[in-house]
């Protein structure tokens, strides 16, 4: 996983202060070891800086997102997200009826990824991966 430090490394080299909201926003993500919600991140954000705000969380998620430190996830029709792992890298799998995630590790992804560069010479960015369906109890839940 992407270290404290790593990212606070990141933020700084960018040129971003480390503000109070932006270390706590932080620490949230890495405390968890999946995905977490934006309105989780603010209710928890809320008890150390009582007056932060949403649309605090959400920039402050997008911008971690921008940097590669944290990924982002729709599940549920909701933004969720994850400290980045470079070495454990994953895309998801989102059942669209009961928001079970499950992970996709790239290799999956590797022969598509080529035919792409080779039928249309397109170099996808697959690193970042989300594929809807309906896992197999919902499947067949609705079989039945």
């Amino acid at each position: 996983m992407l270290g404290h430090e790593s990212a606070i490394g990141r933020l700084r080299s960018q040129g971003y202060r480390i503000t109070p909201q932006r270390l706590s926003v932080l620490d949230i993500v890495a405390g968890r070891s999946g995905h977490i919600g934006a309105d989780e991140v603010w209710s928890l954000a809320k008890q150390q800086h009582p007056y932060v705000d949403l649309a605090t969380i959400y920039r402050t998620l997008q911008l971690l997102k921008r940097l590669g430190v944290v990924t982002e996830v729709v599940i549920g029709n909701k933004l969720h997200f994850e400290l980045a792992d470079k070495d454990n890298r994953h895309n998801h799998m989102v059942c669209s009826v009961c928001d079970t995630v499950q992970t996709l590790s790239p290799d999956y992804l590797d022969e598509f990824s080529q035919r792409l560069e080779q039928e249309f010479g397109f170099t996808p960015d697959l690193d970042n991966l989300t594929i809807g369906g309906k896992c197999a109890k919902c499947q067949s839940a609705t079989t039945e």
